[in-house]
């Protein structure tokens, strides 16, 4: 049959592929229609094929556990009636064929509710009876029957047990030791991920310490003086962990990102205002600051002015609001401590008349709750904290003790402990994660016993539990909510990491277990190398190549690795001169500087060598040897006559 031609296609041909076209193409697949692949059909082969293996497997189990039963059974009937355990076996027998009848029925019964499952089998307690109906579209496995009732057993039982002493849940089985400084560490600061600390002193240092980071020699990372030469009284790490919060004994408080570079400095107020609500900003030295807990850049200072400000990071000019403290009778009175609630809605602050006075945020004339003594007048309350539920307030006072508040309830405090000796204006308190206890510290003069940690339990405020930190106070203390670890910080420097490998995260165990590195030789470049992929191999300059290498082989060559000799001391040795005459100065200081001969009589040192010169002339005579006359000798004299031709001064002696 005669194959058309192109202007011959018929409208059959018009749907497959242009011969022509495909020759322009230059290929033969071109206009091929491609392969379609129907998901859903896949999707349902694939879940059809999953249903199968699983009642596969569910039945090979069953079979299986049937067949132990049977056993079991036997070997018990042998033993106790020898004689009757044929009938046993029957009924076994019988029984096992009944489950298996029944299994099947239900299977077929359950036919629908199994098409629908994906995954490995799920055990026979739930296949019977689904107590969720959401549970059957579940993926992936699922626990063993057998050890179910009892894991929950045992998880109920540490429960009731953790439940019936909190103490247990304490992460102080391990510790690190961070070296700061040699003063004290007045300021701690844990990002809310815990990845990073940082801590500062009374050193105006801040250090950054990077636990994934650090090795076993535990070094901070980065080191720097923010505030130049003031103490750093507080450092708080943002919501978001980008940026920490600098407090320091200046009238500025700072804002800097996570790698210690500024973003932004509070504006100094102007101390000649009466009002201080009229001026920008603080006037006096500040005490403390503390993050807004939801708002991103929004953070809250106080200061000796006797006001509580806050601040937001985009408008470093001017503060968003000011909170004054003030007495029963009107009068200004100095915050020492200042604190968010967990939600942000109340603000706390601690004053020195001993009074804890609360304000709503966005209500500034008025406090919301005011208790006039909390603490004895006069002394620094240290720190206030919300507990994690909002309704407990704690408070570590100047007058030794510690005390909770419950805020609906502002009138009296629940409970109050007492006995615990503080020596520093930011001594804190902080809520365990689960807010069933309550942390601080101690303070103890120098060489007179042991700073501690002190738990309380928030429940009965027992003293439940204690730490000897070290022989110096207790400052700061930190309990991570996420890494379940303790930060410290101390008055002789150091910052002390508790932790629990069993019930701590991350944290501290991450440098543990890394080894202390080496110190590794700097890599350098001998010169700069330009990159030329393209130039002509004539122009292309050879591939430059580290130090390393060449290090390495210098450092096995025994001539240039050779160890440079100590100079020698005391006489010289093995061909080397000795210290005494081994230079210019000490061989002058030896030979001329040293000489004791007595040169008193200039006339008498210099004819000492008259007749060596006239002997052996070297210095005048030559010079004038072409161009000196004959000498002319006059008649000689005898002695006599020489003496008394003499002038007078001739005679006297010199």
């Amino acid at each position: 049959m005669e194959r058309p031609g192109p202007s011959e296609v018929t409208g059959s041909d018009a749907a497959g592929p242009d011969p022509q076209l495909a020759a322009t193409m230059g290929f033969t697949g071109f206009g091929k229609k491609a392969r379609t692949f129907d998901l859903e059909a896949m999707f349902e082969q694939t879940r059809r094929t999953a249903v199968e293996r699983s009642r596969k497997t569910l039945e090979a189990r069953e079979k299986e556990e049937e067949m132990n039963r049977e056993k079991e059974l036997r070997r018990q009937n042998e033993d106790i009636e020898p004689t009757s355990s044929g009938s046993h076996v029957v009924r076994d027998c019988s029984k096992s064929s009944s489950r298996d009848t029944s299994s099947s029925e239900s299977e077929e019964s359950s036919g629908s509710s199994d098409d629908e499952l994906i995954g490995p089998p799920l055990p026979l307690k739930m296949m019977k009876e689904p107590s969720n109906p959401i549970e059957e579209d579940i993926l992936g496995p699922l626990p063993p029957p057998l050890y179910e009732e009892v894991e929950e057993d045992d998880d109920d039982d540490g429960d009731s047990e953790e439940e019936e002493n909190p103490v247990q849940k304490i992460p102080d089985s391990h510790e690190i030791t961070l070296k700061h400084g040699t003063k004290t560490v007045s300021a701690l600061g844990l990002d809310p991920s815990g990845a990073r600390l940082v801590t500062g002193g009374y050193d105006y240092d801040v250090k950054f310490w990077d636990f994934a980071g650090m090795d076993a020699s535990f070094k901070a990372f980065r080191s720097l003086q923010p505030c130049e030469c003031h103490q750093i009284k507080s450092l708080q790490y943002s919501n978001t962990g980008d940026m920490i919060l600098v407090v320091s004994g200046s009238s500025q408080a700072k804002v800097i990102d996570r790698d210690g570079f500024e973003v932004m400095e509070c504006i100094k107020g102007d101390q000649y205002i009466v009002d201080m609500a009229n001026t920008k900003g603080h006037t006096a030295m500040l005490h403390t600051g503390s993050w807004h807990p939801k708002i991103k850049g929004e953070f809250m200072t106080c200061s000796n002015d006797a006001t509580v400000r806050t601040w937001e990071v985009e408008n470093p000019r001017k503060q968003r609001s000011v909170f004054k403290p003030r007495t029963m009778q009107g009068k200004k009175v100095i915050p020492t401590t200042c604190t968010y609630s967990r939600d942000g809605n109340l603000i706390a602050a601690a004053c020195q008349n001993g009074s804890i006075q609360i304000w709503d945020r966005n209500l500034t004339v008025h406090p919301k709750f005011h208790y006039k003594q909390a603490h004895d007048p006069g002394t620094d309350t240290s720190c206030v904290a919300f507990s994690y539920d909002g309704n407990v307030l704690a408070s570590r006072g100047g007058d030794d003790t510690l005390k909770l508040w419950d805020i609906r309830q502002f009138n009296k405090p629940l409970f109050s402990a007492s006995g615990l000796p503080t020596l520093f204006p930011m001594t804190d308190c902080c809520f365990s994660p689960d807010d069933k206890l309550i942390v601080t510290g101690t303070s103890v003069q120098r060489g007179c016993g042991s700073g501690k940690l002190v738990f309380f339990e928030r429940r009965t405020f027992q003293r439940v539990y204690e730490i000897d930190i070290t022989d110096a106070s207790v400052v700061r203390c930190l309990w991570h909510p996420k890494l379940n670890q303790i930060m410290v910080g101390t008055g002789n420097g150091l910052a002390k990491v508790y932790y629990d490998p069993n019930k701590s995260q991350r944290g501290a165990k991450l440098c543990v277990v890394k080894t202390q590195r080496k110190a590794k030789q700097a890599e350098t470049l001998t010169q700069d190398y330009i990159i030329t992929p393209h130039a002509l191999p004539m122009f292309r300059e050879p591939r430059q190549r580290s130090t390393r290498k060449q290090l390495e082989k210098d450092r096995l060559d025994p001539l240039k690795s050779h160890k440079p000799e100590p100079p020698v001391a005391g006489p010289g040795r093995g061909g080397r001169v000795g210290t005494h005459g081994g230079t210019l100065s000490s061989y002058i200081v030896k030979n001329i500087a040293l000489d004791k001969t007595d040169d008193s009589n200039p006339r008498e040192a210099i004819l000492r060598h008259a007749k060596a010169a006239e002997d052996n002339p070297y210095w005048v005579s030559p010079a004038y040897s072409k161009t000196q006359p004959k000498t002319m000798f006059a008649q000689v004299e005898s002695d006599d006559e020489e003496a008394k031709n003499e002038p007078e001064w001739k005679k006297r002696k010199i």
